[in-house]
């Protein structure tokens, strides 16, 4: 299980089967509650159907580190999200000529991904459709590169930056995308919330993801009046940002390419949470307010047994 044996988080997603004494047949919990005095603080149990936990992975590539994503395999069937988002860059294609190197990239990366219990939803970044042949080997294996779905009320939409493609890093949506979308928000109004994901910060708008075009405005202002919240990748350092009263989010990485501390040049290891280079899985809980966002690094998360003891070492570890 790589390296799960020496770390844990100790991540208490057990589903509890209780019901209260006294109460109607179809509660849960039993519990003998008369006295005055209980050992509980209250019994509000933070359950509420409409809740549901996904999680989300950064990039992969882009200078991949072998073991990190292998090890977020396991961190996800440990931590039992509902199912498992991705902002892009999940081969290394990017320089890609030949698809019969192409092709054996994306059988690796879905060997991994197939070991997850649950649902894994694709979205391509620069690496993954960056020309023609990575395209169409996209869509050969995947269908599309823009979709979107809807789970408990909350619109997903899994967005194209890189369409058409363009190997000169410049994002765009083209119109046809844009149109689609169109469909699908006017469609969909009254949803509670809408999450974006796509593989380049294109409201950022740097040399390094130039939108041209504007087309980012242009999806904006589709998203209208409505509570959205974006996710995405590309640059491999962490960022929060609000704009429009939203709030945007660049993931580090799940095993891309570290960097160095005050700078892009690569590293063998992510410079770290204080210069927003690192591992992790970013951990999701969708309630009525909006998305609540949880970073867990990966060298953070175990299995029951992180270590190895006797009973006799035990007892003196006090």
């Amino acid at each position: 299980m790589n390296n799960l044996t020496k770390k844990t988080v100790f991540v208490l997603l057990v589903a509890y089967v209780i019901v209260i004494s006294g109460c109607s047949s179809n509660q849960q919990l039993i519990i003998d509650d008369s006295s005055q005095h209980n050992p509980w603080n209250h019994l509000n149990f933070y359950n509420n159907p409409d809740n549901f936990q996904f999680a989300i992975i950064g990039d992969i590539e882009g200078g991949r580190r072998d073991g990190v994503f292998e090890e977020a395999i396991d961190d996800l069937n440990l931590m039992k999200p509902e199912f498992v988002m991705s902002v892009g860059d999940l081969v290394h294609g990017y320089y890609s000529k030949s698809i019969d190197k192409l092709r054996p990239e994306h059988d690796n990366i879905n060997a991994l991904i197939n070991k997850l219990d649950m649902p894994f939803f694709y979205v391509p970044g620069n690496h993954d459709n960056t020309n023609e042949l990575c395209l169409n080997e996209w869509i050969a294996r995947y269908g599309k590169t823009y979709y979107h779905f809807i789970y408990k009320d909350v619109l997903f939409l899994c967005l194209d930056s890189q369409d058409p493609p363009d190997a000169h890093r410049t994002s765009n949506f083209s119109d046809k995308q844009l149109a689609y979308f169109q469909k699908v928000l006017t469609k969909y109004k009254n949803v509670r919330w809408t999450i974006l994901f796509l593989h380049q910060p294109m409201w950022l708008n740097s040399p390094n993801n130039n939108d041209k075009n504007h087309t980012w405005a242009k999806m904006q202002k589709l998203l209208g009046e409505r509570s959205y919240t974006v996710f995405c990748g590309h640059y491999h350092r962490y960022l929060k940002s609000i704009k429009n009263d939203m709030n945007h989010y660049i993931l580090s990485t799940t095993g891309g390419g570290a960097q160095k501390a005050e700078s892009t040049e690569r590293a063998e290891k992510p410079a770290g949470v204080e210069y927003c280079n690192f591992d992790h899985i970013m951990w999701i809980t969708m309630t009525k307010e909006g998305p609540l966002v949880t970073n867990i690094l990966l060298d953070g998360i175990f299995n029951d047994e992180p270590c190895k003891a006797t009973e006799n070492q035990s007892k003196t570890w006090y």
